[in-house]
């Protein structure tokens, strides 16, 4: 596979001067990510898979892809992982921030932001975005408050929402035989589904939307996507 992600340099200092602000509305219109598709869903969902796969066949259409997640694996990103793994505890308002902050880097760092990658002509593939902080973090905090911190951020051209029901999630999670992480939790991920449906259900027109059904088999789930995308302006 020829499609890249971005492997962060392990001295990168992050200072207010390499933090750049990018508002989300100028002239008074909501600006999208062109050639951005971002892949929704509950923590078991397939997402990771579906992003892999989808990148792999852009990328044998003979597109420039750059396949990418949050939290990142960037400096901030990497702290967002310690706490949902449970190594660093923190307050939910605190953990909200620190995504933020993590996505704000994630698109406007001028090393290795999405901006960046979009203007130098790739297709991004990225596995969450900010849906996912108003989905989760809005099922502890004010959601209103996450959907706050997270408004500056633009949407992107096309957006999936893999919708697998929080059962079959936790069957997968048990499956892995690894120590559950953070959120990770039947009657949680209940209400982070209620959240996404909710917000999904008023997106800007100008959003590609797929709806799935998650309970699908890989395969089909992947074909489903590959046909839709298809019939957007993405290919």
């Amino acid at each position: 596979m020829k499609f890249q992600s971005f492997t962060p340099k392990s001295d990168l200092q992050f200072t207010p001067n390499n933090l750049t602000f990018f508002p989300a509305v100028i002239n008074g219109e909501k600006m999208n990510m062109k050639n951005t598709i971002v892949i929704e869903g509950l923590d078991g969902a397939g997402t990771t898979t579906q992003m892999r796969l989808i990148a792999k066949r852009l990328e044998d259409e003979g597109k420039k892809v750059f396949i990418t997640h949050e939290p990142t694996d960037y400096p901030i990103g990497r702290m967002v992982r310690e706490v949902l793994q449970k190594k660093i505890k923190t307050t939910p308002e605190a953990l909200a921030l620190l995504f933020s902050a993590d996505r704000d880097d994630h698109l406007y760092n001028k090393e290795y932001g999405l901006e960046k990658m979009i203007d130098d002509g790739f297709i991004i593939v990225t596995d969450r975005y900010k849906y996912s902080s108003i989905a989760y973090q809005g099922a502890e905090c004010d959601i209103e408050y996450i959907k706050a911190i997270n408004s500056r951020f633009p949407h992107p051209s096309h957006l999936i929402f893999v919708d697998t029901t929080p059962e079959a999630c936790m069957e997968r999670i048990e499956k892995r035989g690894c120590e559950k992480e953070l959120f990770e939790r039947l009657e949680f991920l209940k209400k982070v589904r209620e959240n996404y449906i909710e917000q999904f259900s008023s997106l800007p027109e100008e959003v590609n939307y797929l709806y799935i059904n998650g309970d699908k088999s890989i395969e089909e789930v992947e074909e489903e996507i590959w046909s839709w995308l298809k019939t957007t302006n993405l290919l």
